[in-house]
């Protein structure tokens, strides 16, 4: 079982978001919050959607519209979604790095030039020190 098992009937729902049952049927209207549905066609609500009724909640109480409510809610979905797919590249990122030892990393020189170095070794560093003498006259 998860946030997103559909347990709850509007009625459970409705009590648990502290909302009436016929605010949760618009706002599944609205497509603010759209639970799952059983087979005759009936509501089910998730941890998730109760969680999601509660900041729509919050959010109404401060003053934002449903339109707004909407905005907000379908950002934080993309947010989610796009962490997700940060976190699959991450670990393809990381599984290709064990997989190919030996490849190069690259380093910017002291005139911006890039340097190709082998994984475990540091770019040289250059700490001569040049003396500069004016040409004596005669």
């Amino acid at each position: 079982m998860n946030e997103m098992s559909p347990l709850f009937v509007i009625s459970v729902a409705a009590e648990l978001a502290g909302m009436h049952p016929q605010t949760l049927r618009q706002y599944d209207r609205l497509g603010l919050v759209s639970p799952t549905r059983t087979a005759g066609k009936s509501r089910r609500y998730s941890m998730r959607d109760v969680a999601q009724l509660r900041e729509i909640a919050q959010l109404s109480s401060d003053g934002v519209s449903l339109e707004g409510i909407r905005r907000v809610l379908g950002l934080e979905d993309e947010v989610s979604v796009l962490r997700a797919r940060v976190r699959e590249l991450e670990a393809a990122l990381a599984d290709e790095m064990l997989n190919r030892p030996g490849r190069r990393v690259f380093a910017a020189g002291s005139a911006g030039e890039v340097i190709s170095l082998r994984t475990g070794t540091r770019a040289r560093r250059e700490n001569a020190v040049v003396v500069w003498r004016p040409l004596e006259r005669e």
